[in-house]
């Protein structure tokens, strides 16, 4: 049986926004740690500290049995990385995906990083990645469908030769982490659920520079990539509305602390004022 999907009212959008902003604020803190040499397990640990500070608690850890408070995904990890203790290396991709919990409702927001310089090619996955991520956002309006937001993703990753995972999605956000519905990267203008104002979603594309397929690690969680070449992935928390989707999520400290350090690329998704 299909799940229900949700239609949130004002008062509830406004606190998944303030979950949203909080974990932008905490990827923020992960990016000011974040360089060659740092493991991830420290990281892990700033944010963890970071968000029971505010008065919240990680949404990811014990989920399910996940053991950590981030997924961080590194190069041909795809999704559901566990934080270790080796040091990240100069040159590799890091993505970091955060949820909180707060008042009562979710947050979920990922942002894939430069570990010190990276090769043109890597950056440009990066940057398309994160141009799916508006594109989807852009589709992502009441009267539209599902699918109209998967294909624009799709439709934009193809189009640079990338693949487009299938075996992972986006996905409601409110009262629980993960709602109906599922959002897929790839998809048929038309087709699929239709979007409402007051539905609350993710929206998360996860883009291969090589082939989509991908594979699970006997860790039961970690997503790699089966031909081994790195893969991006950046997501929003959005609230449909008519005529223009609310990001209710944050890239804006993220990307002044990069811009700080020098390391800002690409093009911005899409924020939430603040």
């Amino acid at each position: 049986m299909a799940r229900t999907v949700n239609y949130r009212s004002d008062a509830e959008i406004a606190l998944v926004r303030e979950s949203s902003l909080l974990v932008g604020k905490t990827l923020a803190e992960v990016a000011r740690h974040l360089g060659p040499g740092v493991t991830t397990h420290h990281l892990d640990r700033v944010a963890e500290e970071f968000i029971r500070d505010h008065g919240a608690e990680p949404a990811f850890k014990g989920y399910h049995g996940f053991p950590a408070t981030l997924c961080i995904s590194i190069d041909a990890q795809v999704v559901h990385g566990f934080p270790g203790t080796a040091p990240l290396k100069e040159g590799s991709v890091v993505s970091v995906d955060c949820g909180v919990k707060w008042n009562g409702f979710f947050g979920d927001s990922a942002y894939t990083f430069c570990v010190g310089e990276v090769a043109p090619e890597t950056r440009m996955l990066l940057q398309v990645t994160q141009e799916c991520l508006k594109a989807g956002i852009a589709q992502a309006i009441e009267g539209n469908r599902i699918g109209d937001i998967g294909w624009a993703v799709q439709q934009h990753a193809e189009a640079h030769g990338y693949g487009v995972v299938r075996e992972l999605v986006g996905h409601g956000v409110g009262r629980e982490l993960h709602e109906a519905p599922e959002v897929p990267n790839y998809g048929r203008r038309g087709q699929g659920v239709k979007l409402g104002s007051g539905m609350v979603i993710a929206i998360e594309p996860m883009i291969n520079m090589g082939s989509k397929e991908v594979r699970q690690l006997d860790d039961g969680w970690t997503i790699v990539t089966r031909d081994g070449r790195p893969s991006a992935h950046f997501e929003h928390t959005i609230a449909v509305r008519a005529g223009e989707a609310e990001v209710l999520s944050t890239f804006s400290h993220i990307e002044d602390v990069l811009r700080m350090k020098g390391e800002l690329i690409g093009t911005t998704a899409g924020s939430a004022s603040n």
